[in-house]
């Protein structure tokens, strides 16, 4: 009877000190590893984007987190699913219309991040301020597959070589951005959040250079979307033309709502019981 009293004792003190450490409502431990996610929109930019128009509404989704090595540096990494479109035919500028080409992308982003607070977090994660701005900037790599729709069907265009040209469907990405975190709870916060990312392709779009020779073509799919002009009852373009610009590289910016959890940091600290067992009383 001492025996079985004396380990349910000891498996009672066990789960009482993990429960404790677990707990949301303990301020004992300091908590630096934040965790995140959220949703938002990502804005296009490049040869088949509107010029007037500064957000896109196309959908982004987002987690990640972070570890607060002081009180104003955090370093982090993210992971997030977002697409990206454009359309001539929704373009204000006079012409664009007669090109006709048009795109949509679903794409992958995973970054390595550095934060910085513009202003001092306290000692303790539960002190930082009720509004903190900070900045960002990071590197990043990119998963894209620009498609276009042709008669109820989407087609991915890399294949094709509408211009001639191969190229990856990876991009190293440079994302530059600002953001504000609003304290919601001792251990959330609420974060606004918008970021230009620096990319080093011109064919998100698959739109870069200038038109071939449509008759070069042997699959007939490649051949009408790589100049789709006859679809409004225009004439084929002379191979040359210039069908995009090459001298500017496409980008994107992304604005997420996030919701931010202080996680325990005994979560991810070692055992201090492991290798300590307790001797059998006889």
């Amino acid at each position: 009877m001492l025996k079985k009293a004396y380990y349910l004792s000891v498996l009672l003190f066990f789960i009482s000190q993990f429960s404790d450490a677990q707990s949301f409502y303990n301020k004992g431990r300091n908590r630096k590893l934040v965790a995140n996610g959220g949703f938002g929109v990502a804005s296009y930019y490049g040869d088949l984007n509107n010029p007037g128009d500064i957000i896109d509404f196309t959908p982004d989704i987002t987690f990640g987190a972070r570890y607060e090595i002081n009180n104003m540096v955090s370093v982090g990494m993210n992971l997030a699913w977002f697409m990206l479109r454009g359309d001539d035919a929704e373009a204000d500028t006079e012409g664009r219309e007669r090109r006709n080409l048009s795109f949509r992308s679903h794409n992958v982003e995973l970054s390595v991040l550095g934060f910085i607070d513009l202003y001092p977090r306290g000692k303790r994660f539960y002190q930082r301020p009720i509004v903190g701005p900070y900045a960002y900037f990071g590197i990043g790599l990119l998963y894209y597959n620009p498609q276009a729709e042709l008669e109820g069907s989407y087609y991915s265009l890399r294949p094709l070589q509408t211009e001639g040209n191969s190229y990856s469907i990876f991009t190293p990405t440079i994302p530059l951005g600002f953001g504000l975190r609003f304290r919601a709870t001792p251990f959330i916060n609420v974060v606004l959040e918008g970021g230009y990312r620096i990319t080093f392709t011109d064919y998100l779009d698959d739109v870069s250079t200038v038109y071939i020779d449509n008759s070069t073509f042997d699959d007939p799919i490649a051949r009408q979307l790589a100049d789709r002009r006859p679809e409004i009852g225009l004439p084929l373009k002379e191979a040359g033309s210039v069908r995009g610009n090459p001298e500017k590289n496409d980008g994107y910016f992304i604005t997420s709502l996030k919701v931010e959890i202080y996680l325990p940091d005994i979560l991810f600290e070692p055992n201090p019981y492991r290798g300590r067992g307790f001797r059998r009383r006889r």
